[in-house]
């Protein structure tokens, strides 16, 4: 049988989501806890891949095992064996077919970046004092509907296909001395999130103009864009599947 478990993570302390030699990583720490409880070899496979000390209020992942899992009972189970930078909330029996990777239809990402100095926010949010233009980075933000390819928000050298995403939103708001940028799209490439940001940075300082963002995205080569800011103020926040509702 599939189930599917939801949880959420602080990634400070690890290499990213997937597996890495010689590297702590979510899913490593998870499929020992698993194999452990359940006690048989258990391997899961997530919604998708953080990168190294990016978090996530929301992240999806499946593993078969043959008997019956009873949410309630195995999730405190899994919190009292899980490091205190993971929590699992829940195990959802599914169809042997649900895939929570490929079965995705978007995925939300949020970044915070805060204004004034702050000795309670540093390990989540990026502080960057100098003064940002809001509405010129959301005007910015209206092109990305306009496009598909986003190549130059890529890491280079990665081994996808096509750099073929569709985002559906994108925006800043600002709560208090909080910016919150937030972006939802089917997929998204290797440190995209953090290169658009970096990029709307330079909007809002000024340094390029909104038109030098398009050319940036036609350009299709990551030298032309901004710099990616710290993974440390990024977050999974969401993933949606076409059958949460029943599952």
């Amino acid at each position: 049988m599939r189930y599917f478990i939801e949880f959420a993570y602080n990634g400070k302390n690890y290499f990213g989501f997937q597996v890495q030699p010689n590297a702590i990583s979510i899913q490593e720490t998870f499929e020992k806890a698993l194999s452990l409880l359940l006690k048989e070899k258990i391997e899961i496979v997530g919604a998708g891949r953080t990168d190294s000390g990016v978090h996530a209020k929301k992240m999806y992942a499946h593993f078969d095992y043959e008997g019956e899992i009873d949410s309630d009972y195995w999730t405190k189970k899994m919190n009292s064996f899980l490091p205190e930078d993971i929590v699992i909330y829940s195990f959802i029996k599914v169809s042997n077919e649900a895939h929570a990777r490929f079965d995705a239809k978007s995925r939300t990402y949020e970044y915070y970046i805060h204004t004034y100095k702050n000795a309670f926010q540093n390990q989540g949010s990026w502080y960057y004092h100098k003064n940002l233009d809001i509405k010129k980075m959301n005007k910015a933000c209206e092109l990305l509907f306009q496009y598909i390819d986003f190549e130059c928000f890529s890491k280079v050298h990665t081994d996808v296909h096509t750099f073929n995403c569709k985002i559906t939103t994108a925006f800043w708001k600002q709560e208090g001395n909080q910016l919150i940028f937030t972006i939802t799209a089917d997929r998204f490439l290797r440190n995209m999130v953090r290169a658009i940001v970096g990029t709307m940075i330079n909007i809002g300082i000024g340094k390029i103009t909104i038109d030098d963002f398009r050319k940036i995205i036609e350009s299709k080569n990551r030298n032309e864009a901004g710099f990616s800011v710290p993974a440390h103020g990024l977050y999974l926040v969401n993933v949606e599947y076409p059958y949460i509702n029943t599952i």
